[in-house]
């Protein structure tokens, strides 16, 4: 043990509650998996194993990114945007439809025969990305008219590609972005410029698609439905499974009916990745429910402790970045499971089944794992960086 100890660096507290949320995942998803045997086919178990190799393969992720000093994440992210543009291109160009809407999310990573969520990808380098430009300016006066080019064009070109299969996705990472643009000191008038083209560029996309519906197949009526469906509930996908989570939730009692008994996940589409919480609710009661959001507390606790002990700025907002958009992402999941928001897709990270998910959480955890580990970086040395050199080291 003191030897594996010895290899693992950074907060040890991050490490213990990553891996507390990963070994509780095991019940759930093997009792949820249940649906997923009856929609797809398969068994339970293997549905588990997947999950815990996908898990494994996670915590190797996590182990490889926080041995890489931070400071080639800067550059990494610049190197990295014409890659994530490609791959959103080729997602988008597929042409996946679901009811005649734009479902294009996911590639085929080749010889493996697992989906990859290039979106997931996409926005996690955005947010180093956007996290490298307000290090290098945080100490200059920002001129607007420049960081359109330098900064606002690359985000507003990913977005747009994904927008057309995810809006809610989209959506996170656009107010992740203007989040950590404002904890960046990016003018406050500016931001608000940006919100308001976000929002204008939306609604033209929305009229366009309305306008020619069979030239842009779109999302837009399903996010329509979702949005009805919130405020009005009736019959339809949305409404059923928000009524079943419901269920789920109200008979779950103060300790739950016990491990794998829920009832509900015979029923409830999803139920082992976006309404998962409603299952560990229903079998956990309200205990499991509040250890769940204790544990994802204490993990945004451990991320400000990171950010506190930060030697750099870029340190800082990478930690912001990349961290702030996983408790984001849990509430989203917990607050759309007890319909305190509409139904969004998004996974409760660590806990649901999937692969991107879990892989990109754990790249971010890798991050945030180098950044507490490092004591000797300086902001010159991240800021003077050539993403040209980074390439020229990885490739020797």
């Amino acid at each position: 043990m003191k030897e594996l100890l010895r290899h693992i660096k950074g907060d040890r507290t991050i490490w213990a509650l990553v891996a507390v949320l990963a070994i509780f995942s095991f019940m759930p998803v093997y009792s949820a998996s249940v649906n997923l045997v009856y929609v797809v086919g398969g068994s339970t178990l293997g549905y588990l194993l997947k999950h815990v190799v996908l898990l494994l393969m996670g915590f190797a992720i996590i182990y490889g990114v926080h041995k890489i000093p931070y400071r080639y994440f800067s550059g990494g992210s610049v190197l990295m945007l014409p890659v994530v543009l490609v791959l959103l291109i080729y997602t988008l160009a597929q042409g996946n439809t679901i009811s005649g809407a734009n479902a294009s999310r996911w590639i085929r990573i080749p010889f493996v025969g697992i989906g990859f969520q290039t979106s997931t990808l996409a926005g996690l380098v955005l947010m180093v990305y956007v996290a490298r430009y307000l290090a290098k300016n945080k100490n200059t006066q920002i001129r607007f008219k420049e960081s359109l080019w330098q900064l606002w064009l690359p985000v507003g070109l990913i977005l747009i590609l994904i927008l057309p299969a995810n809006f809610s996705t989209t959506a996170i990472i656009f107010f992740m972005i203007l989040v950590l643009s404002f904890v960046g000191g990016y003018p406050l008038k500016y931001i608000g410029y940006i919100l308001g083209s976000g929002v204008l560029a939306l609604t033209l996309f929305i009229l366009v698609a309305k306008a020619f519906p069979e030239a842009m197949p779109n999302r837009v009526n399903t996010w329509e439905k979702r949005i009805e469906s919130f405020w009005n509930p009736s019959e339809g996908t949305e409404a059923y499974q928000v009524e079943k989570a419901k269920i789920a939730i109200a008979t779950g009692g103060p300790i739950g009916k016990g491990p794998g008994k829920s009832i509900q996940k015979n029923f409830l589409p999803q139920s082992s990745s976006d309404f998962i919480y409603a299952i560990i609710v229903e079998e956990f009661g309200l205990i499991g429910a509040v250890s769940i959001v204790l544990v994802y507390f204490l993990l945004l606790f451990r991320f400000f402790i990171v950010i506190k002990k930060s030697t750099t700025i870029f340190g800082t907002l990478l930690v912001i970045g990349v961290g702030l958009p996983i408790i984001f992402q849990a509430a989203i999941n917990m607050a759309v499971a007890t319909n305190l928001f509409p139904v969004t897709g998004q996974t409760l990270p660590l806990i649901s089944s999937g692969g991107t998910s879990i892989w990109m959480t754990c790249f971010a955890i890798g991050m945030i794992l180098s950044v507490s580990a490092s004591k000797q970086e300086t902001e010159e040395t991240i800021l003077d960086d050539n993403p040209l050199d980074i390439l020229h080291e990885t490739l020797e």
